[in-house]
């Protein structure tokens, strides 16, 4: 019995010493990564930024720069495409729509070359063939244009490929996708997304717009050229654009991720949840779940290839690395063209360092 007690003891001993060291290891490459954000913010070229990391339970919160606290206020960009994508899942649970209906069923006037060939399946992987952005996408915005004339030109706009012959990213395809959710439930796609996916998961600081926010309660995105249809204009920021217009905060797009790292019924059925984060272009040249990007190394150098997630271009990244749960968000406002590679993915690497 004194043998077997003593084994015991060394094996804690030895558990209690690898954990610590692990621990130190973890909270190192975190410390690095703050201190990455706040040597930027402290010299002005990031005006201010938010970061969430969360491992097993373990949370770590910061707020820099102009963000006065962790609950700071965001445009997201493109981090809003999982969220419409996980709308139009809901659909699918309810029997209203299937990813194998063709996208001119819902909407009569997307056809002719090719078109009447996309399937609801190829909005949300990125498999379209439809382009990222209209040509006519700046003159749209000049003269604050709404919603209706963006779908009306992706339903005209010629396709850069065969559906689903390729990969290219279109946030046309996740715009006619949201279209679709709107014609079938009658309701403002905000609305919907609203009451249907950002409530049930208390997503209480997220809304696709402004949501009766005023735009000085927001972080102002850093942009050269100020106009009246840029990033910080009050046609963007309320125009609510499904593949790009998301409000929120670090913590809200942690709780977004998280859900789907471990799914309940509260908006989508389990095995839907975790269908949008396994491959569904496999073969094709990126990897790509439903409406959520998947890892193939653009989640931190050390994150596993199971990591899902997306990044947006104000400056904003988010992943989830389900084998180590491991959760990042980054929001900054500094558009991710500038802070990418001296920002946004050094910080990316060190947080996803912290798990090895």
């Amino acid at each position: 019995m004194a043998a077997t007690n003593d084994m015991l003891y060394r094996m804690t001993r030895r558990q209690f010493f690898f954990g610590t060291i692990a621990s130190a290891l973890l909270h190192g490459k975190v410390d690095d990564a703050v201190q990455l954000i706040e040597a930027q913010t402290r010299s002005g070229q990031v005006a201010a930024a938010s970061l969430y990391i969360r491992r097993g339970k373990v949370v770590t919160e910061r707020a820099f720069g102009l963000a006065p606290n962790s609950a700071a206020v965001f445009l997201l960009a493109s981090i809003t495409k999982p969220m419409t994508a996980a709308a139009v899942m809901l659909l699918s649970d309810r029997r209203q729509l299937q990813l194998s209906d063709a996208v001119v069923r819902f909407i009569p006037e997307f056809h002719g070359e090719n078109r009447d060939r996309i399937l609801i399946r190829h909005l949300l992987t990125h498999t379209s063939g439809l382009p990222d952005m209209l040509p006519e996408n700046i003159e749209l915005r000049k003269r604050h244009a709404p919603l209706s004339h963006f779908v009306a030109g992706a339903c005209r706009t010629p396709l850069l490929f065969e559906p689903g012959s390729d990969v290219s990213y279109q946030s046309m395809g996740i715009l006619l996708a949201a279209e679709i959710v709107s014609r079938i439930t009658r309701q403002p796609f905000p609305a919907f997304l609203q009451e249907q996916v950002l409530k049930p998961l208390a997503m209480n600081q997220t809304s696709l717009g402004l949501g009766g926010r005023a735009i000085a309660g927001t972080m102002r995105c850093q942009v050269d050229d100020v106009n009246d249809y840029d990033w910080n204009s009050a046609y963007w920021r309320n125009l609510g654009a499904p593949w790009g217009g998301a409000h929120s905060t670090a913590g809200d797009v942690a709780r977004f991720l998280q859900y789907f790292h471990r799914p309940d019924a509260r908006v989508l059925q389990p095995a839907t949840a975790q269908s949008m984060i396994a491959d569904q272009t496999t073969g094709l040249k990126q990897r790509w779940g439903l409406g959520w990007s998947l890892n193939d190394g653009k989640f931190g150098t050390g994150s596993s290839p199971s990591a899902f997630g997306h990044g947006g271009s104000t400056g904003t990244l988010c992943w989830l690395d389900p084998k180590n749960d491991l959760t990042f968000v980054l929001l900054t406002t500094k558009p991710s063209e500038f802070s990418n590679k001296t920002l946004l993915n050094p910080v990316s690497d060190l947080v996803s360092q912290s798990a090895g």
